[in-house]
C-alpha cells in the first residue's frame, strides 16, 4: 500500500492425466507442485494460447510431514503481545490466536477432518517493503503533518524478512493437514521505492545470499536518523527527539548495526513472485520513469529531510485524492527546496528499475534459489511487457497471478482489458482445475482507473468486475492478496451461487508483522475447506536492547513497530480474519 507485467498463455488446459504422466504419476502428498510457463515461442507468437504448456516439477520441502495438527511456530500458538500500559511497551511471549470456522459460503458438516483430502498448501509472504532508508527519494518529511508517515523501523526491513525466510524454512509441514507445503508466493511491494538497491536486497533475501543493507558511503549511515532533527528518531543520540519522548531508547551502535552485512539462508521451497505498486512507481504511488529530474535525483547526493507541515499536508492530499499521477507536485517540492537538502554520498544502485529489469532480475540464475527459474515469469514477459502468469499448483490446482498496479500512477490499483479477458479464458481452459488468484491490491482497492502509459486506448478495470468475473467461474476458491496491511477474508457469492474467499493478509512492515500458510482440502461431502494460519518471523519476541546482532535486530524490528507512533492497532483483524477454516461448496 502507499506510503511490471507472464504473457502465459491461456494454454494451461492441461489434464490430470497428462500433468501425473509428466511428472511420473508423482502424487501432492509427496511434496511436487506443477509450475506452468509457456516457452518462450508459444508466448511471443501465440499471445491467444493454443496447445499445451510445459509441466516442470519444483522441489518439495525437506523434511517429513508431521503429525498433523500441530501448532508449533504459528499464531495458534504464541503471538508477540506488550508488556506494560503506556508508554514505549515491551514485546513477549503472549497466547495464540484460535481457529475459527466460517460458513457464510457452505456449513461445516461433522466428520469431514476423517473424510478429508488435501489438494495444496503453500505459504504467502505480502508487503515485505525493503527499504532503502539512505535512497534521496523518499518522503520521510511527511511525518511534519502525520506522524505515522514515517516508522522507527524502516532500517530495519531486511533484517526482519530474512528472519521470516527462517520461520518458513523452519515449518515441517502445513499445520491442519501435515502435508508438505509446495511453494511461497509474494503477492507485491516486495520493495519499498523502486530502486535497484531495494529489488537487488528482496532476491538475495528470498534466494538466499550475504546482504548489505545500506547504499552510499560504505561506511556510514546518512539519513534522517543522524539528521539531529528531532522529528525522528535518533536513537544513537542523546538527543530528546519526539519519539524518546515516548519512551524509545537511546541505542548506541544502532544505526551501524542496520547498515552491516547479513546472511539470508534463502528459502528452501520454491518461489513465486507477484507485484505491487511499490515495485513500479516512485513512492508506491507516482508514475515517475519518464521524469528526468527525479530519475538524476534519484541517484544524486542530495536528500531532503525538513518541509513545514502545510507543504507535507498538500503533498499527501495530492497522493489522497489520486489526482497527480505523475508526481508533478512531489517533483515541484523538491525543487523549491534545493538549497536545503542536506548532503549524501551518491550512488547510482538507487536508480529507479524498469518492469524489464525486473522480470531479467527473477530470470537471473544467480536468484533462482529453489527455482523455478524466472519465479513464475518467463522470457515471453520480457517480449510482451506483460507481468501476469498462471502456473501449476498441484494436479488438481492451478494458480493465477495478476499485475494489478496502474502503470500510470497513484497507489490503488486496477487491470487492463486484455489481462482481464485472459484471466477468465485462463479460468475456461482449466475448468477441471480449482483455481486460486494471487494479487496485490484488493477487490475494494482496485478503483484506480488511470489509462496505462504504454496502453492508452485500453479500458482499466475495477475489483469489483474482477470479482464479477471471478464468481462466473465455478473452480475459483479464493483470492490471495495484500496492499491493505491487514488481515481482512471475505466471503465473495453470485446470485447463480458460485463463491470464493478473498483472503488478505497483513505486512510485515507495519506491525503485527505476519505471513500466511494457505490449505486447500477437499472434504468428500461437496464442500472444500480452506485453512488459513498466520506466522510470525523466527525472531524471538522478547527484545534486548544490548543485543544488535542479525536475530537481535529482527526482534527489535516487530516490537519498534508495534511503537510507532500513530500506528494502527487494528491491522491484525478479527479473529475470524486470521486463522480460519474457510469452507465452500464445490463447484
Amino acid at each position: 500500500m502507499s506510503r511490471i507485467r507472464s504473457v502465459a498463455t491461456s494454454a494451461l488446459g492441461v489434464s490430470r492425466r497428462t500433468v501425473l504422466a509428466a511428472a511420473g504419476a508423482v502424487s501432492l502428498s509427496a511434496g511436487v507442485g506443477y509450475a506452468l510457463r509457456p516457452t518462450d515461442s508459444e508466448a511471443a507468437t501465440n499471445p491467444a494460447g493454443t496447445g499445451e504448456a510445459p509441466v516442470a516439477h519444483s522441489r518439495q520441502a525437506t523434511g517429513a510431514a508431521p503429525s498433523a495438527p500441530y501448532t508449533k511456530g504459528t499464531t495458534l500458538a504464541s503471538v508477540a503481545a506488550p508488556r506494560g500500559s503506556s508508554g514505549y511497551r515491551r514485546l513477549g511471549d503472549g497466547p495464540g490466536w484460535s481457529r475459527v470456522v466460517r460458513g457464510e459460503l457452505a456449513a461445516a458438516k461433522s466428520g469431514r477432518a476423517g473424510r478429508r483430502t488435501t489438494l495444496a498448501a503453500f505459504v504467502q509472504l505480502t508487503d515485505l517493503h525493503l527499504q532503502d532508508v539512505q535512497h534521496p527519494l523518499r518522503a520521510e518529511f511527511l511525518r511534519a503533518n502525520a506522524v505515522h508517515a514515517w516508522r522507527p523501523q524502516e532500517a530495519l526491513t531486511v533484517q526482519g524478512a530474512i528472519s521470516l525466510v527462517e520461520r518458513v524454512n523452519a515449518l515441517k509441514g502445513a499445520p491442519v493437514t501435515g502435508a508438505p507445503l509446495g511453494f511461497v508466493m509474494t503477492t507485491g511491494d516486495n520493495t519499498d521505492n523502486n530502486a535497484h538497491s531495494e529489488l537487488e536486497w528482496f532476491m538475495q533475501v528470498m534466494s538466499g545470499g550475504r546482504i548489505s543493507p545500506n547504499t552510499g558511503d560504505p561506511k556510514h549511515y546518512e539519513g534522517v536518523q543522524n539528521s539531529g532533527l528531532k522529528l525522528y528518531w535518533q536513537p544513537d543520540a542523546t538527543t530528546r527527539d519526539n519519539d524518546k519522548a515516548l519512551g524509545f531508547p537511546h541505542l548506541n551502535g544502532f544505526l551501524a548495526a542496520a547498515i552491516r552485512e547479513v546472511q539470508s539462508p534463502g528459502l528452501h521451497l520454491p518461489w513465486y513472485s507477484t507485484v505491487g505498486n511499490h515495485d513500479f512507481l516512485a513512492l508506491g504511488c507516482f508514475g515517475t520513469h519518464a521524469d528526468p529530474y527525479l530519475a538524476e535525483a534519484a541517484i544524486g547526493g542530495k536528500k531532503l529531510m525538513d518541509v513545514s507541515a502545510a507543504e507535507a499536508r498538500k503533498l499527501q492530499d495530492a497522493v489522497k485524492n489520486a489526482k497527480d499521477p505523475h508526481g508533478v507536485a512531489y517533483r515541484d517540492l523538491l525543487k523549491a527546496h534545493a538549497r536545503s537538502m542536506r548532503p549524501v554520498t551518491a550512488d547510482e544502485k538507487r536508480a529507479p528499475y524498469t518492469p524489464a529489469d525486473y522480470l531479467k532480475a527473477h530470470l537471473d540464475p544467480a536468484y533462482q534459489g529453489h527455482g523455478p527459474v524466472g519465479h513464475g515469469y518467463s522470457t515471453a514477459n520480457l517480449d510482451a511487457g506483460t507481468q501476469y502468469y498462471a502456473f501449476r499448483i498441484s494436479a488438481d490446482v492451478i494458480g493465477i497471478s495478476l499485475d494489478t498496479t496502474d502503470a500510470c500512477g497513484m497507489p490503488n490499483g486496477s487491470i487492463g482489458t486484455a489481462q482481464l479477458k485472459w484471466l477468465d479464458k485462463t479460468l475456461k481452459d482449466n475448468k477441471d482445475s480449482y483455481a486460486v488468484v494471487f494479487s496485490h491490491h484488493t477487490s475494494t482497492t482496485m478503483d484506480n482507473t488511470w489509462p496505462d502509459p504504454a496502453r492508452p486506448g485500453e479500458r482499466r478495470h475495477t475489483g469489483a468486475e474482477v470479482v464479477q468475473l471471478l464468481t462466473s467461474h465455478t473452480n475459483v476458491l479464493a483470492w490471495v492478496n495484500g496492499h491493505v496491511h491487514e488481515n481482512v477474508i471475505t466471503p465473495h457469492q453470485a446470485s447463480g451461487g458460485h463463491s470464493f474467499w478473498e483472503i488478505s493478509t497483513a505486512s510485515h512492515v507495519d506491525s503485527p508483522h505476519l505471513a500466511r500458510i494457505v490449505e486447500l482440502a477437499d472434504n468428500k461431502d461437496g464442500t472444500v475447506s480452506v485453512f488459513t494460519t498466520l506466522i510470525e518471523s523466527a525472531a524471538p519476541h522478547r527484545t534486548d536492547f544490548a543485543d544488535l546482532s542479525q536475530t537481535g535486530l529482527a526482534a527489535l524490528y516487530r516490537e519498534l513497530a508495534y511503537n510507532a507512533p500513530g500506528a494502527s492497532k487494528a491491522l491484525a483483524g478479527n479473529a475470524a480474519d486470521r486463522n480460519a477454516e474457510l469452507v465452500l461448496k464445490k463447484g
